[in-house]
């Protein structure tokens, strides 16, 4: 494996991720801070269902499950080669995982209305795909839902629908996170 991402905190620290072809990842200290964003929003000792939804490598959603103990993670991606490396990424973890090979805005109704935290991080190149994403999500989410949105740091900011707070807009290297809460 020539990858040099890997996770970076809790108990598969160190533990090396596969990257689908053409990946994306978001780097390991962007990866770090958003987590310690998260750590002081999300309550980690009640049971989450945590949603990554364009996965990639599933980065997102294994550091949660290295993280925290109470999670059921949903990894969605409607490529191939990304389903590949978020399976060969989990091989090696006995976690409560779900695998869905489907385009996201598909099963907003399933999955967005079941989830805690919801991890978005769409091509860079389709910034209206996460646009379309969070239009649809607002629709089923439930009240106290937390939204993570990466995006690229030259678009400008997203127009919010009034049913989200924003919590957090940071900024590392080229990307650009949003963490709002569903009111």
């Amino acid at each position: 494996m020539d990858s040099k991402l890997q996770i970076i905190s809790g108990k598969y620290r160190g533990k090396k991720l596969f990257l689908p072809g053409g990946a994306r990842p978001t780097q390991s200290l962007a990866r770090g801070a958003l987590f310690n964003m998260i750590n002081g929003i999300v309550d980690n000792t009640q049971s989450m269902t945590v949603w990554d939804v364009f996965a990639g490598s599933g980065a997102f959603g294994l550091e949660y499950l290295s993280r925290f103990n109470n999670a059921n993670v949903i990894f969605t991606d409607n490529s191939n080669k990304s389903i590949d490396a978020i399976k060969k990424n989990l091989a090696s973890v006995s976690e409560t995982t779900k695998v869905d090979f489907t385009n996201a805005l598909f099963v907003v109704e399933k999955y967005g209305k079941m989830a805690d935290l919801v991890f978005i991080d769409p091509p860079y190149s389709d910034f209206n795909m996460g646009v379309l994403f969070v239009k649809k999500l607002t629709t089923v989410a439930k009240p106290g839902a937390i939204l993570v949105w990466e995006f690229e740091k030259i678009q400008d900011m997203p127009k919010i629908d009034e049913n989200w707070e924003i919590l957090r807009d940071k900024t590392y290297g080229r990307a650009r996170f949003l963490i709002l809460r569903k009111i």
